[in-house]
């Protein structure tokens, strides 16, 4: 053998052996036993919260079925985007995962101009699961002369802009039903931002403003005790606590349904592995009874839907929110 052919020989032995290597490192991670660390959920808002509840619930049912800890990181900053940022950004390892709302997925499409913005839904997420859902309901105190959403729509006709709406501002499922209730039925009422929906039906109750746009959590305990009248849901569907209250298509306004809701994602590029594992403990997870009741009570309706419908839905609210976005005047600078 020439020397020639002895060093090629040679070369081609080490790309072999290498070629085996790297087979084998993958099979090897390939089969490794996810999870090996700790894993966080990020959750873009404050706690006590449906997405917070929600997020919480599938830490602690999770911990017990994955055998590791697994803790709720709240990253709370412009409805959403901090949050989303941040869990974009993470290494798609399955070690940080989100639990957000739709009012986060949105809030680009309403909110185009914020500042530092760097992910787009569809593309840097991995679907695992849709969560639920919990409605925007529209109140006001039972004094307020108001006794529907017909005689809400009526005055608001004939007293452009001096009606008040309170709601949790722009970006929000409260801001967002109000904006759609506006295009849908051609009034203008203003706006009152607050903080948070507790403050937002409180400035209903005492007369602050004339109805109030809120989550249905927390509110129960304000309609049986008669301080407020929920006049119309925004759900798909009547609400199990509030039979008698229209849905606004039963009110004969079309395609304004409002829901906060809410979804479990992983990084773009998670291993389909770690995705099916969590999925499946997922589904297992919703389907519980007690857990359904106990998220019930706490006005999130559970509903487990995997990743492919995750991302159908995604892409069905889309042009809805472009449409808001249009006849609100939001422009991108």
């Amino acid at each position: 053998m020439t020397k020639f052919a002895h060093t090629v020989l040679h070369l081609l032995r080490a790309i072999v052996a290498s070629m085996v290597l790297i087979v084998t490192v993958s099979v090897g991670e390939s089969r490794a036993d996810w999870p090996e660390h700790p894993i966080t959920i990020i959750v873009p808002f404050a706690r006590g919260g449906a997405t917070d509840l929600i997020g919480r619930l599938l830490a602690t049912e999770l911990m017990q079925r994955l055998g590791k800890n697994v803790s709720v990181q709240n990253r709370v900053g412009e409805v959403g985007s901090v949050a989303l940022r941040a869990a974009a950004k993470a290494a798609p390892n399955g070690y940080t995962l989100l639990v957000t709302s739709n009012a986060a997925l949105i809030n680009l499409i309403i909110n185009p101009n914020l500042s530092k913005t760097a992910y787009d839904t569809p593309k840097d997420f991995a679907p695992i699961a849709y969560l639920g859902s919990s409605p925007v309901v529209i109140v006001t105190r039972p004094s307020s002369g108001i006794g529907s959403i017909a005689d809400l729509i009526a005055k608001a006709k004939a007293n452009p802009g001096k009606l008040s709406c309170a709601s949790v501002g722009i970006g929000s499922p409260s801001g967002i039903a109000l904006d759609l209730l506006k295009i849908r039925a051609g009034i203008d009422i203003t706006d009152t931002l607050f903080d948070g929906g507790e403050d937002a039906m409180r400035a209903a109750i005492i007369g602050a403003t004339d109805v109030a746009s809120t989550g249905i959590g927390g509110l129960m305990d304000h309609i049986r005790s008669g301080e407020l009248k929920a006049l119309v849901q925004m759900g798909s569907d009547r609400w199990v606590d509030l039979p008698d209250v229209p849905t606004m298509a039963e009110a004969g306004i079309p395609n304004a349904v409002v829901e906060t809701s809410l979804m479990f994602f992983a990084p773009a590029a998670t291993a389909d592995s770690v995705i099916d594992r969590l999925t499946r403990a997922t589904q297992a997870i919703l389907q519980q009874r007690d857990i359904q009741a106990k998220m019930l009570d706490a006005g999130i309706r559970l509903q487990y839907e995997g990743p492919e419908d995750l991302y159908a839905r995604i892409m069905r609210e889309i042009p809805i929110w472009k449409e808001v976005a249009k006849r609100l005047g939001v422009k991108k600078r």
